[in-house]
């Protein structure tokens, strides 16, 4: 009696990186990371525009003096804005040092230089943790609207600092030395040309 064996090759798939791995750090997974990057940033530049103009705002810091001092407040009956004691003491405490007057300037350009940042794909990684720290802030101090969502956002542009950034500045920032050399090898090829 004749036995027949038969080799089995692998036909997984998922040899190789997986679609995780690649969309953070394959090249290519950088168009997917551009329209997302663009629309994180002009969040954050919508939330600085209406600042801007408010000298509440980049004056006197009185609407950020507003927004803690309802966020620290405990209602006599219901749930307080701020969940955590230790925070809300740490926003009581820059409330009483008055700190408002110069934070509130703060927030807004912050704001807006996270958005200019993340749309023009500058040290992308970098901004999504600083809007990511902002938001953060914004849901400690009981405001959730957008900002859950948002903070996701900004967790994956970190994580895909690598790529999310390709199509834009940091792509010069991270390539320098190979562009430099590029342009000074074009630069003195035609003069070796005669």
């Amino acid at each position: 009696m004749a036995t027949i064996t038969a080799s089995r090759r692998s036909t997984n798939a998922l040899e190789g990186p997986s679609l995780f791995q690649r969309l953070f750090t394959d090249r290519r997974a950088s168009l997917l990371w551009l329209p997302i990057r663009i629309w994180l940033g002009w969040q954050w530049i919508e939330a600085a525009q209406h600042k801007i103009s408010d000298p509440a705002w980049t004056q006197t810091g009185v609407a950020l003096k507003g927004y803690w001092t309802n966020a620290v407040s405990i209602p006599e009956t219901g749930r307080a804005p701020i969940a955590f004691d230790w925070y809300r003491s740490f926003i009581q405490s820059m409330l009483d040092a008055g700190t408002y007057t110069w934070f509130a300037k703060l927030v807004v350009y912050g704001e807006l230089l996270v958005g200019i940042a993340l749309i023009i794909g500058a040290f992308v990684g970098i901004a999504a943790l600083f809007g990511a720290v902002m938001n953060w802030n914004y849901m400690m101090a009981g405001s959730a609207s957008t900002n859950p969502m948002l903070f996701v956002v900004a967790l994956a542009l970190i994580v895909a600092w690598k790529v999310a950034g390709y199509i834009g500045v940091d792509f010069a920032v991270f390539n320098y030395r190979q562009i430099l050399a590029k342009v000074r090898g074009e630069q003195e090829a035609p003069a070796t040309a005669d």
